[in-house]
Order: structure tokens, then C-alpha cells, then sequence
């Protein structure tokens, strides 16, 4: 089995994570923790390029990131669905690579795909912890009748965060990604395919020349609220406990 991982993103499509949570991922490795990718799509339906083109892009960008691991599953693109067998993969994956923390995006959306995944994420969470739900033997009953997978321990991550990016609401905290900026940046320009200038697709996505001050003004936006230059923002369902009201950190007043 490999060495766990400390924080795991699951997406819905390759380019998800950079933009939502790339500059986080970045500074957990440059921490020393041990982070991960799951995009549960491979992008055969997006306008452009192909699905060949984003694994590509989508590797070249986990490595900017300094991400440990990194997999797509085969969820068909366009059709993220909350079903057993999707639950199932996912969990797979959990147990696998046993993250204390997954991040997941948030529930509402404007991508079908998105939100279905943040719910899909979290389901497979907590069936991964089931200790008698045997999901290999469940995969071959629905999907792979000569899977030769092992069967996996429970495992269940500690904490579960919500990246709020793609979804106007107020943060429950942000992550300081003033000197990751520049490299979650360069992992977006990754995806070559998709946000260079072309035909296809120009009315839905922005010029190249406008990437960066979009991107930019997000994550300044969001690090104005806590007082650093450039953020990102996240949410968590639990309240928070403080021990020392003296090292709370973002001022009042």
C-alpha cells in the first residue's frame, strides 16, 4: 500500500482542482504534506481538445502543484451521476490513498457535474469507513466481473472542506495563497487546450490575455477578507474550536 495522503481534491474535470484549490494543494506540499488529484472525468466532451490532450495538461499541472498522486477516473464526462457503482470508485480510491482530508467542491453550482460531485464525494467518504461494505467484490458484481482488486481496509478522512470558487457564498475560512500565486497560475496556462486563443469556444471561455487579471482579482478579492494579498476560499459544515482566543488570526476592527 502507498504512504497515505495528507489532503486529496476530487474534481469533476481535469483543470477543476487548479482553479479552485490549486494554490492550497501547492503550499500543503511545500509544507511537507503528501497531497493528491482525483478528477472523476476525462474530458472527452469538452469543446476543446481531447481527453488524450487533458491527461497530458493534467500531468504537467500536477507537477507544478508538487502533487504526490494524481488519477482520473472514468465517470463519462457530462454525466457525473451520484449512483452505487460512482459511489463505489471513489471509495476505492479513499481507502487507497486514506486522506486525512479531502476537499470536495460545493454542493451548488452551475455545472451539473460540479455539485454532483461534491455529493458523490461525500457519500463515498463515508462508505468508505463502512468496515463490512466490501467495495472490491461490490465493483465486480456491477461493473468489472474480472476485477482482481484487493479488498481494502475502512478508512474514513478526519476532515472534509468545501472549495467555494465556482459558487458566490461567504467563506467559512481562506487559505493565504500570496506565494503560491504565481505557480497556481502557471498550472492553469497548463491546460494549453483549453485556454488558449481559438475559435472553438470563444464565447464561453475568457481571451488568454484575460486569465490573469480574472484569476487574480478572484483571489485578491478573497484575500482582502482575512487582510493577505491573494486567497482562496473554503468551507466547512462544523464549527470551528479555538483554544487561545489570543491567536485567533484576521482582525476585527
Amino acid at each position: 500500500m502507498s504512504q497515505a495522503l495528507d489532503v486529496l481534491a476530487i474534481a469533476a474535470h481535469r483543470d477543476d482542482v487548479e482553479q479552485t484549490c490549486g494554490g492550497t494543494l501547492l503550499k500543503m506540499a511545500q509544507a511537507g504534506h503528501r497531497t493528491g488529484i482525483l478528477d472523476l472525468t476525462r474530458g472527452e466532451l469538452g469543446t476543446r481538445g481531447s481527453a488524450e490532450d487533458r491527461a497530458r495538461e493534467a500531468t504537467e499541472a500536477a507537477a507544478i502543484l508538487k502533487a504526490s498522486w494524481r488519477s482520473a477516473l472514468d465517470i463519462p464526462d457530462g454525466r457525473v451521476e451520484n449512483t452505487w457503482e460512482n459511489r463505489l470508485k471513489v471509495a476505492q480510491i479513499i481507502r487507497e490513498q486514506r486522506p486525512r482530508v479531502v476537499i470536495l467542491p460545493y454542493w451548488k453550482g452551475r455545472h451539473p457535474d460540479h455539485y454532483t460531485c461534491s455529493t458523490l464525494g461525500y457519500e463515498a467518504c463515508f462508505l468508505a469507513g463502512l468496515t463490512k461494505l466490501q467495495i472490491a467484490d461490490e465493483l465486480r458484481k456491477v461493473s468489472a466481473p474480472r476485477n482482481k482488486g484487493l479488498e481494502l481496509g475502512p478508512h474514513r478522512p478526519f476532515k472534509i472542506v468545501y472549495a467555494t470558487l465556482y459558487y458566490d457564498i461567504r467563506p467559512t475560512f481562506v487559505v493565504d495563497i500570496t506565494d503560491q500565486f504565481e505557480a497556481r497560475l502557471e498550472s492553469i496556462y497548463a491546460y494549453k487546450t483549453q485556454f488558449a486563443d481559438q475559435e472553438a469556444g470563444k464565447g464561453d471561455f475568457p481571451a488568454n490575455a484575460e486569465i490573469r487579471e480574472r484569476v487574480a482579482s478572484m483571489a485578491h478579492y478573497y484575500g482582502l477578507l482575512a487582510g493577505v494579498k491573494f486567497a482562496e476560499p473554503f468551507l466547512q459544515k462544523e464549527i470551528g474550536l479555538v483554544e487561545d482566543l489570543t491567536l485567533i488570526p484576521v482582525k476585527s476592527i
